[in-house]
Parts: structure tokens; sequence; C-alpha cells
């Protein structure tokens, strides 16, 4: 199938799924999606009984089709192997009359380990024959905590690429931190930015839209510049694999069979991470709902609520730092499909939303939408409260993301016998204080006393990457402002 990629917000630029990973971002702003998505199914029941490597190779052999399947081979064993904590690499567990998808065993301890482990090895296959041999890629992230590691430990080291990951200053956790500023790799950049996230993310897609800056970079040493945020296609369609990968463990368990429905808690901020959910019921998974889980930033409760968008409200430090987002990015992909592509509405809609600071969609969109997707918040005393209520009813530990969508599995009524999972984004360990704090614990000292305090009171382990950070070395120091961001940029690229 001749699959091709353009923009949410027009099809003049036509592209294969190669380019569209390489580029990261339509030259319109736009986000990169294909018209075939869907057309060509997957059938969940040839998956039960197969390992995580062999969904992946499926799934994403249907998504990403201009990949052959010795490619896309290569790609699934280098990403989802022994760097993982666990077999299963998302293993599915218990929590009461629910389930939870452990997200969170890869090498950052965070969700974003299942798409970053195997973006790199895309971005290593998208070279063209037309293109010079030396054509280097610099991979710009904004990150609100856990994307900045994840996209570091992928790509440190990579032949041809280079990465620089900007995050907002003191807005990610102490250990969030340290696992960027420590990382090892002669390709690698890391620098703090004042402003919160979304002064980040807008600043990145700028670069991205600066003619001139990339006329400079590719003129002066052939670099171009590429995306790791979820904007980027290749960093979204590996996570659609989980949602195969919980329903399978459903079914080999005895729970479902083939053809129920299941239903989905997804804690999330730039909305990428559900809307790998809403692409796996696009390519045939039998998916019964998808919930969005919010903290005190609860921009898209709002809109699922109102139909209405505004970024014009108060931004809030909570203890749910990666959930901190007020323009959820990956929100523009759901309006395109759920509008049957219509490009001139997204164009004026995200138009809007960057002259206004709202927009508005059709009282006829927000139902079709709201019949698939409902939503959730939780205050940072009911996140405290869940991550208390989760290990108290299951004796399993939480971190504030998951403990959103916990919150909300508990707020939505039990009205059907549809099994329910929630997404559980990251190791408890990565915010150490937050979590023991809500147990109760001890949270004197430093992040790494915290841990060992609440290793010892749950009898769990903390991931030997998280711990050994109290001793390594930090590596980048810089601070910014917003406006320095392109010269910084500039200059990473011209090192590489």
């Amino acid at each position: 199938m001749n699959t091709t990629f353009h923009s949410t917000r027009g099809t003049s630029e036509q592209l294969t799924s190669r380019q569209a990973i390489r580029q990261g971002l339509a030259d319109d702003g736009g986000l990169f999606v294909t018209d075939d998505l869907g057309k060509q199914k997957v059938d969940v029941a040839t998956l039960v009984g197969k390992s995580y490597q062999d969904m992946a190779r499926t799934v994403l052999g249907a998504l990403l089709p201009d990949f052959s399947a010795s490619e896309l081979d290569e790609c699934v064993s280098a990403a989802y192997g022994s760097q993982w904590l666990d077999s299963a690499i998302t293993p599915l567990k218990p929590l009461g009359d629910d389930y939870i998808l452990e997200l969170f065993n890869g090498p950052t301890s965070a969700f974003k380990d299942v798409a970053l482990q195997i973006l790199p090895q895309f971005m290593a296959r998208t070279s063209s024959a037309e293109s010079s041999t030396n054509e280097k890629v610099m991979v710009l992230t904004a990150t609100s905590g856990d994307t900045g590691k994840a996209a570091l430990a992928g790509f440190a080291d990579t032949p041809g690429t280079g990465i620089t990951v900007f995050y907002p200053e003191g807005k990610v956790s102490e250990i969030q931190r340290l696992q960027m500023t420590t990382q090892t790799g002669s390709n690698v950049n890391v620098c703090a930015v004042k402003g919160n996230f979304d002064d980040a993310q807008t600043a990145v897609k700028r670069i991205f839209g600066d003619k001139d800056l990339a006329t400079k970079l590719e003129a002066g040493n052939s670099v171009s510049l590429s995306s790791a945020n979820s904007i980027n296609v290749g960093r979204l369609v590996p996570q659609v694999v989980y949602y195969f990968s919980a329903y399978t463990q459903l079914v080999e368990r005895g729970v479902i069979k083939i053809g129920d429905e299941v239903g989905f808690i997804v804690p999330t901020g730039n909305f990428g991470d559900i809307l790998a959910g809403y692409y796996a019921k696009k390519l045939g998974l039998p998916v019964g709902g998808l919930t969005v889980a919010s903290d005190r930033n609860n921009v898209l409760f709002d809109f699922l609520t109102t139909g209405t968008y505004n970024r014009e409200r108060p931004f809030y430090e909570t203890t749910s730092p990666s959930m901190d987002i007020l323009v959820s990015s990956n929100l523009e992909r759901m309006l395109y499909y759920m509008s049957d592509g219509d490009t001139k509405l997204i164009r004026g809609l995200m138009d809007d939303l960057q002259d206004k600071g709202s927009f508005t969609i059709p009282e006829a969109l927000l139902k079709r939408i709201r019949g698939l997707f409902s939503c959730g918040w939780a205050d940072e005393d009911q996140v405290s409260q869940a991550i208390t209520d989760c290990w108290n009813a299951n004796h399993y530990v939480i971190d504030p993301h998951t403990a959103c969508g916990y919150h909300a599995l508990a707020q939505m009524p039990r009205e059907t016998v549809t099994p329910r999972v929630l997404l559980s984004t990251a190791s408890p360990y990565k915010f150490p204080r937050v979590v023991g704090k809500a147990l109760g614990l001890d949270t004197t000292g430093t992040d790494f006393d915290c841990m060992d305090r609440l290793s010892e009171a749950t009898g769990t382990t903390a991931p030997k990457n998280l711990r050994g950070l109290e001793h390594a070395a930090e590596r980048f120091t810089d601070v910014i402002s917003i406006d320095e961001m392109p010269g910084y940029a500039r200059n990473a690229s011209q090192q590489l």
C-alpha cells in the first residue's frame, strides 16, 4: 500500500512515513497524518500468545508500510531487548476489579521509553538515496519532564544525529532534572529555559518554522532538524502497540474474549498517549472508551466538556509536571480525524488558538468526540489521596501522574462489566518525595533519602537507573531565555 502523510492543515505536502519521521513537523506548522489510517486492520486474534516484539512488528507494519519487514525487525529487536526490566515490556497487573498497564519498565522509567527506544532506529533508516551521505539530523525537543531523558537515552551516540533538549527551569522534579543533566554521550545537549513547557514547546515549533535558520544549518554543515516530541509521527505510532498488548493479555487470562470491548483511562497532557488508543481503535482494536485524565491544568477536561479550548488561563505547577501543559499538541490530530479530514477547519481552529488564545469546535463535532472520549481531573489534594487510596486498597504504589488516572477511574460509574485498564506512565521513584508524603513517610533530606524510605515502607525497589543518579556527575548547567533558544540550537547543530 502506497501510504502518504500530509499536514493536518493542508494536503499540498505529500510525504512517505520515512520523510514525515525525518521532518517531524509539517512546513505549515501542522502535524503529519495519513488518510490511510484504519484501511489496513490488525486482526487481534492473531496476536494472542505472541511476544510484545511480534506484536510490534505487526502493528507497526500496518502503520508504517514503507518500512520493510526486515527493517522493522531490526528496529524492534534493538528497541525492546535487555534494556527493559520486564520481558513483557508493558506488563498488565490486576488493580482490584480493574487493571493497570505498567509502561515504565524501560531504561528511563517512563512510558516515553516505549516510543523513544525505537524512534532513533526509525530515524537512522530515513535518509533518502538522493540525500548527501554526510547529512545529519539535529533532534530538537522541549520536555515537560519525561520526554527529555527518554529521548536523550534513545539518541545518545547514535551516528549521524545530535539531540538538544530544552526543559523549563524549576518545573520538573529533581530526579527528572538529574536524569537529563547527567546524560552521557558526545552528541547530546541539555539546557534549562526560563518559562514553562508551553513556552519552550512553542519556541521549538517556531525554530522548525524558521526558514532562515534551516537554510543556514543545511548550507553550513548539512544538518536538518527533526523532533522527538509526540508531534513526530514516529514517536506516536509505537505507543499504539501497548494497547494491543493490554488487550491480548486480558484475552490470555480469560478476562475477555476476542471482540469484547475494553476501556482505557489515560493520564495525558499533550494528548499523544491517549491518541495512540484512538489509532488502535482505527486499526480494529475493540476500544470501548478512552478517558482523558488531567491534573489541575485541566484544559483538556474543559475542552471535552464545553467544546471550547482556551489556553488563556492560569498555569499551575503541580506534582505531576509532565502533565503541566496548556497547549496540547496532539489534540490537533484527533480533531483532524474526527472532522473527517477537514484541513480548512483545523487550520482555522489552530489560527484562532494562536491569534486569540482559544477556539470552539462545532457542536456536532463535539458530540462525535464525546462518543468516544470522556474526561476527569484531579487537584493536588486528590492526587495525594489517590496515591494513598491505591496503596491502601491494592498495595500498589503509583506516581502522581498515574494518580490522576486512578482518581478519574474511581469517579467513573461502574455501569458495565467492561474491563478497565489504567495506563501507568512513570515509576513512583521518579517522584519519591511526593509519593512518600502521600503515604505519610518522612520526606526530609534528599530525594534519594526519600527513595530509600519509600522502598523500605512498601517492599518495592528503586530502579538502579534512578537510585544511581545520586553520585552521577552533572554535565549541563546552562539556563537561557526563550529568545536565546534558536541561537543555542544553531550552536549545537554546528558541533555535529
